[in-house]
């Protein structure tokens, strides 16, 4: 329950401040995961991030760390009885030509108890595909 008031706060906090204006010097990448579940920026090239709402990165080559939180029914053994499991996924993304003015977009979705991760231009189309690096209930 604890865990879930302060996930609460850190929502409501991130929704209340704005984000900042886009440089267009850099690339920004904006994280979709379906509403029942959260996508969060977490590193930028070994470096943690204040903000997990966006990344925004200079021109050329990165590696992107996200945390994706899912839900999990039945707690994802044989008993699909029990209660479900809140899960978190690790994903790294690297793509080496990020252009400077250009949007991108992460986005996540759960498989199983493990989970994807794709990265799109703004026309749609798939740059990079994430790896799962872990999974668990961290």
């Amino acid at each position: 329950m604890r865990r879930l008031a302060l996930l609460a706060c850190l929502l409501l906090a991130a929704c209340a401040s704005p984000l900042p204006p886009r440089d267009p010097g850099q690339a920004w990448v904006e994280l979709y995961a379906s509403p029942s579940d959260l996508l969060m920026a977490d590193e930028l090239d070994g470096q943690r991030l204040d903000d997990g709402r966006y990344f925004q990165v200079t021109p050329g080559a990165h590696e992107l760390v996200a945390r994706f939180q899912f839900e999990v029914p039945g707690g994802g053994g044989w008993n699909l009885m029990s209660e479900p499991v809140q899960r978190t996924c690790e994903i790294r993304l690297r793509y080496a030509d990020f252009a400077a003015g250009q949007r991108y977009r992460l986005e996540a979705r759960p498989l199983v108890s493990s989970a994807q991760a794709w990265l799109y231009d703004d026309q749609r189309r798939v740059l990079a595909r994430g790896k799962v690096l872990r999974c668990g209930t961290f």
